[in-house]
């Protein structure tokens, strides 16, 4: 429902009421015992108290001589006005039905000086139809995908060659932005941003599901460059476990994966990804078996999968544990579980599931991702 104006709000008065009451609105899913975010959109009592407040009084409209200025919305994005955006050159054809195998499309950025990002957004044209989306920036001196074509999509089946295959499976390329469905644009502060090198080429790498109609996809990505030389560069890192079998009607099955930090970082923001079946997630510093500090811990849901920025960077010493966790109901009460009778694995498609802890680090504007892992 939109809510720019007051006949909108007022025609959703007791939709909006119901919401707030019942916090699903605004969507935000971390438990509140753990961590402090600074895009945490939650209401307090108070907040609520006002709205229901409203809505039993009959919505009456405020004074239009009080109203702020009308807000001016740069048209297509929540980002401000992006300085440049990329768009895959040819539109994906989606069939109706069945599962469609992930498919890449090459872009060429044409930068022919280094740019630092610290803002972007990905806008798919088909969003009904966009399961996730993940692109990847591919510096000229990378091998990666290098004898794949450029410009048109293609999947893994359609590269002959079986290193090619491979490769579109797995890569150690930076990621510039993950989008899934209710997460939002990078935007990081003054200081700090994302390194595009000169001549680097973007990677769309897009993940489809079907619905019944066909459709084409030709996704976007938006990009504010930073107005000055930044300090500190972003990187994306993973924690990922693809080894694991949740038995049927299994209500709480636990996964984790861990890793240690090579260097001193400063965390700062978590997005985890799971599919279906999802039920719990959290991130945790282990300092020893007695003493595990949660960072965040987040009741999932598929459909709003939120990026969570703490509102203060943590920094970590080089050798930090970092753990992440997650549970599952693969049970009959589950009501989004496609098939709670079958053993569920790994698996690129929706009714398969995922293990993915995303999380972005900072680190001095020098250090690319190669040397960050040189312990």
């Amino acid at each position: 429902m939109p809510l720019m104006t007051y006949a909108q709000a007022r025609s959703n008065a007791k939709a909006i009421d119901q919401m707030v009451q019942s916090r699903k609105m605004p969507p935000w899913f971390a438990d509140p015992n753990y961590g402090h975010f600074s895009n945490d959109p939650s209401l307090s009592p108070g907040d609520i108290q006002t709205i229901t407040a409203w809505v039993e009084n009959g919505a009456p409209a405020g004074d239009p001589r009080e109203a702020p200025a009308v807000r001016e919305w740069p048209k297509g994005w929540n980002i401000p006005t992006p300085d440049r955006v990329i768009q895959m050159p040819k539109p994906v054809r989606i069939p109706a039905h069945g599962d469609v195998e992930y498919t890449y499309e090459i872009v060429p950025t044409g930068f022919t000086e280094d740019r630092w990002v610290q803002m972007s957004e990905i806008r798919p044209s088909s969003r009904r139809h966009v399961h996730h989306a993940v692109v990847y920036i591919r510096p000229p001196d990378s091998k990666w995908l290098r004898n794949a074509p450029a410009g048109v999509p293609f999947t893994a089946s359609n590269l002959g060659d079986p290193h090619l295959q491979h490769d579109a499976h797995w890569t150690d390329s930076d990621m510039l932005l993950v989008y899934a469905p209710g997460s939002s644009p990078d935007r990081w502060p003054d200081g700090m941003a994302k390194f595009i090198p000169a001549g680097s080429d973007l990677v769309f790498q897009m993940h489809y599901t079907t619905n019944g109609r066909p459709d084409l996809d030709q996704t976007s990505i938006g990009l504010v460059f930073a107005k000055r030389l930044p300090e500190q560069r972003v990187i994306t890192l993973q924690l990922t476990n693809d080894h694991f079998a949740i038995p049927p009607e299994t209500d709480n099955y636990r996964v984790e994966a861990w890793g240690t930090l090579p260097n001193d970082a400063t965390l700062l923001s978590f997005l985890p990804h799971m599919h279906l079946r999802g039920k719990r997630f959290e991130y945790n510093i282990v300092h020893d078996r007695a003493n595990i500090e949660t960072l965040l811990r987040v009741n999932y849901d598929f459909f709003w999968q939120l990026s969570y920025r703490l509102a203060e960077p943590l920094r970590v010493k080089a050798g930090t544990k970092i753990q992440a966790v997650a549970w599952y109901d693969n049970s009959s009460k589950n009501a989004h579980n496609p098939d709670p009778h079958t053993t569920v694995t790994w698996g690129d498609q929706t009714d398969d599931e995922m293990m993915v802890g995303f999380f972005d680090i900072a680190v001095p504007r020098t250090v690319d991702k190669w040397q960050y892992f040189i312990r």
